[in-house]
This record gives structure tokens, C-alpha cells and sequence, in this order.
């Protein structure tokens, strides 16, 4: 699904996570494959190595609690599976999937609650008449109005550094460039990294990540600098203004993407906040053979700030989609990012 990619990173970060894995390991118990067994296995797995406890005032004492009363010796599989599922919503994280032979738990409410604030079917049909260019996960062209759009749907694969040059070229002559990662749901931070290189000219910590040292709610290491560094020699680095256009079901590396390209002077974020999720996630086993997905790793922005719950557009930049401007033909958001880049470039 989607929304559930989970988050990877560059070597660097992916060295950290294996650190963190390590350094976090402690002996588990023994525990019967048993209803009982498997509860208890999974709310000890996620009490000592889920990291947003803090963060989201959980008390995780209480849930065990409420939801231990609710197993029973001869209960189902099914049933077992829809108490451990209902008692992991609680954690409310995109990235927290409980995998069992016949069902994957989501927690959907990061973004059910919201609005969609997209249709990609508006932008194909009235904005380019169908006239756009694909190039792998990208579709791109240049707007009415001047101002190239750039639609990346996903992290889950990404373009080499010739591919995105060639692409940014083609709006050499535009006077912005508008970054559409609406419903983008994640994939890999280094893809992120690599289309965020063509935006910077000198090395800038994107963020830190944390790893947890101990089975206590904020047993953490200190911060590791996560550095974005630009293309190499060679290649086109973006210098006009650039509209980042999110929506709540931007998430996971979409959303640090987001985090990461706010910082940029020539960069404003707009539309509504992202989805969040910001924990890089690591996976265990049941005794029953089921799999538990957490977040055990948070990756902050480079203030430090969790972007957990999301990151908030540019100040004066909120807007969501209008539902008769949609009925019309018309994406208000777009529409919004066209005009600030217009406006920009007539200064």
C-alpha cells in the first residue's frame, strides 16, 4: 500500500539503523504461542523499542491493560490478531504494521481524517491535455504559464543524476518550478537525497536520526547529522524559486523530503501538512510467527523538531483543494503555486 512504504536511507543511515538495531538488542523472555504469549511478546517488543512514546503522551502501561483483558485462552487467530491491531492504533503511526498469513493491520487515520486535496486526473487532462512527459517515476512539462511542473508520485525508485538533469533543463526558460509530491507515500531516503542534491550548492545537514541504547522509553543516542550533499560536478542545481506542493498523504520519505527542502531559501513549502512519519522502522518476529513493524528510529528535522505529526507549509502558503474549483476542472492548489511563482518573478 502506498501509504506504508517504509522509509530507507543512504549508506551512512542505513549503517546507523543497523547500530541502532544492534545497540537497542537486549535478551528477550520466552514467551508460549500462546494467546497470551503472543500479547505479551508484542507489547514487551513495542514498550522497549518504539520511540514516539514521548512525542504522543502514551501511556503504554494502560493500553497493555486495556487491551490484556480482552484476550482469552481459546480465542481465535482472527480474533488474537483484531485485539494486538486495535491496541497498535493506539501508537497512531503509518509505519506500525502487525503481518499475519491472512491480514496486514494499518492505522489509517493519519490521513482518512483529512482531506484528499488531489486528483491527478485534473492536472493530466486540464493543465496539459494529457501532453505531459513520463520519464520513470516522473511526469513533467511545462505550464501555460511559464512554470514547470514536476509530479513525483513515490520514493520507491528514483531517476539518476543525467535523468533529473535532463528534466530540469527542460525548464531552463521557466521562471519556477513547481515539485508536486502530493499522495507521494515514502520510499527511499536516498532517493529523496538524490533529487534534493539538485537543489543545494554546498553540503547542509538535512537532519538527525536518533537509535535507542536500552529498552527505557528515552534510552537514545545522541544525534547523527544526516548531510545532503549536491549533485556532483557536472550536473544542473536548481536556483529559481520552487513550490513543494504536499498533502496529508505525503509520508515517510516524502515527508523528510519536505522537512529537508524547506530549509532551502529558494524553496517554499504549500498546500497542506504532510502526513508525518518519521521513524525509521525495523521489524521483529512472534512466537506465532507473525510480524511486528515499528518505528524505533526517529529522524528529525535539522532544528531538531519531530516532524512525526507532520511538517506545516510555509507560513501564508496553507490552502486545500476547493471542492467546485475541482468540480470546474481546477486544482486551487496548483492554481495557488502557479500564481506565487508568477508573482515571484514579476518583482
Amino acid at each position: 500500500m502506498l501509504y506504508m512504504n517504509k522509509i530507507q536511507s543512504l549508506a551512512a543511515v542505513a549503517a546507523l539503523c543497523v547500530l541502532a538495531f544492534f545497540s537497542g538488542c537486549h535478551e528477550l523472555p520466552d514467551y508460549d504461542n500462546t494467546p497470551q504469549g503472543n500479547f505479551e511478546a508484542l507489547w514487551t517488543i513495542v514498550d522497549e523499542h518504539y520511540c514516539f512514546f514521548a512525542d504522543k503522551n502514551i501511556d503504554w502501561d494502560e493500553v497493555g491493560d486495556v487491551y490484556r483483558a480482552q484476550v482469552r485462552t481459546n480465542m481465535s487467530s482472527k480474533s488474537l490478531f483484531a485485539v494486538m491491531s486495535a491496541m497498535l492504533d493506539e501508537l497512531r503511526d503509518g509505519h506500525v504494521n502487525l503481518s499475519a498469513p491472512f491480514a496486514t493491520s494499518y492505522y489509517r487515520k493519519w490521513w482518512s481524517d483529512y482531506p484528499h486535496n488531489f486528483d491527478a486526473r485534473i492536472i493530466q487532462q486540464n493543465y496539459f491535455a494529457f501532453g505531459y512527459t513520463s520519464l520513470g517515476v516522473a511526469d513533467y512539462g511545462v505550464l501555460l504559464s511559464n512554470v514547470g511542473y514536476l509530479r513525483w508520485p513515490t520514493f520507491d525508485s528514483g531517476l539518476g543524476a543525467g535523468n533529473i538533469d535532463y528534466i530540469l533543463a527542460s525548464f531552463s526558460m521557466t521562471s519556477g518550478l513547481i515539485i508536486d509530491i502530493r499522495d507521494n507515500g515514502g520510499g527511499m531516503v536516498s532517493n529523496a537525497n538524490d533529487l534534493a542534491s539538485h537543489f543545494v550548492n554546498q553540503p547542509f545537514t538535512g537532519g538527525y536520526i536518533y537509535h535507542k541504547t536500552g529498552p527505557g522509553h528515552n534510552d537514545f543516542s545522541t544525534p547523527y547529522a544526516v548531510t545532503i550533499k549536491p549533485v556532483g560536478d557536472g550536473h544542473i542545481v536548481w536556483t529559481k524559486p520552487v513550490v513543494i506542493l504536499t498533502n496529508r498523504g505525503t509520508f515517510s520519505a516524502a515527508n523528510y523530503f519536505t522537512a529537508v527542502m524547506k530549509q532551502l531559501p529558494n524553496v517554499t513549502v504549500a498546500g497542506a501538512v504532510t502526513g508525518g512519519g518519521c521513524g525509521m522502522p525495523v521489524s521483529y518476529e512472534l512466537p506465532n510467527g507473525w510480524g511486528i513493524r515499528l518505528s524505533a528510529s526517529p529522524l528529525v528535522d535539522a532544528t531538531g523538531r519531530s516532524t512525526e505529526a507532520g511538517v506545516e507549509p510555509t507560513p501564508g502558503c496553507e490552502v486545500d483543494m476547493d471542492p467546485q474549483d475541482a468540480f470546474d476542472g481546477r486544482d486551487t492548489m496548483l492554481d495557488f503555486a502557479i500564481d506565487y511563482i508568477v508573482a515571484l518573478s514579476s518583482r
